[in-house]
């Protein structure tokens, strides 16, 4: 594994407790950053808090990203606590049931938006204002492969997806002369406790459609994630960067 050169960066990690999110906040953690994992699960954040210390400062807030009140209140936090946001990685995501579109229940395609996009947006939102205040920063969303294909029966997961997809390049344009970059990344199937939510048929479609013929790995995620947060990814922004196993066709 390549050490990047996070030193001295202070980096919030959503969804960082488990998956795509603990895979990058680990290399994050090696790379000589300092983390703020922010989590809806209190007794995972303090396993992995005492994980991470033994090898970077550690900030941890619970949050439900899909509140805007609580996302204020953990990014003042965060700040306060460490004095300077520097990158924000937003992997708090959901899959949501699998469902044709006329038989999707209505709540169920809020709740997905809710934590996908919305949150997305509301953390955006808030963290931006202390990236601009220094001069610098770095935003990776994690988006899909199905934001830009669509994958039946996932609808609502496709849609916010490719929301994320649309909201990073408008906000990389918007950001492009303050030193602050917004990328995303475009998985395919990623073996995460994500995969949980949704049918083995939906995996198995998935699975298919992979030219390498298997899963991605959290860590091969966490690598492409933890470059684009790095100073060397200075002339990026708005851009989409597939770790699709082949999949990507655009």
């Amino acid at each position: 594994m390549n050490r990047l050169d996070l030193n001295g960066r202070v980096c919030i990690v959503t969804g960082g407790v488990s998956g795509i999110g603990l895979a990058i906040a680990r290399r994050m953690a090696d790379s000589g950053a300092s983390i703020s994992l922010w989590d809806r699960d209190a007794a995972a954040l303090e396993k992995v808090a005492r994980e991470l210390s033994a090898k970077a400062k550690v900030h941890t807030a619970q949050v439900d990203i899909s509140s805007y009140e609580q996302v204020q209140t953990a990014a003042r936090a965060t700040a306060a606590h460490f004095g300077r946001i520097d990158v924000l990685v937003n992997s708090a995501g959901v899959a949501g049931k699998n469902a044709m579109v006329w038989e999707y229940p209505v709540d169920e395609w809020i709740r997905v938006h809710d934590i996908n996009i919305h949150g997305t947006f509301y953390t955006c939102r808030e963290v931006v204002p202390h990236m601009q205040k220094n001069g610098y920063g770095r935003i990776v969303n994690i988006a899909s492969i199905a934001g830009k294909e669509g994958n039946p029966t996932a609808s609502s997961y496709s849609s916010s997806k490719a929301a994320v997809i649309g909201f990073t390049k408008s906000l990389g344009k918007e950001l492009a002369k303050q030193n602050i970059t917004v990328n995303c990344v475009t998985p395919a199937a990623v073996k995460t406790p994500i995969l949980e939510q949704v049918t083995q048929a939906h995996i198995d479609y998935m699975l298919q459609k992979i030219p390498m013929g298997r899963l991605g790995l959290v860590e091969e995620i966490a690598a492409m994630v933890c470059w684009l947060c790095t100073e060397d990814t200075s002339f990026t922004t708005g851009g989409v960067f597939d770790l699709s196993g082949g999949r990507a066709t655009y």
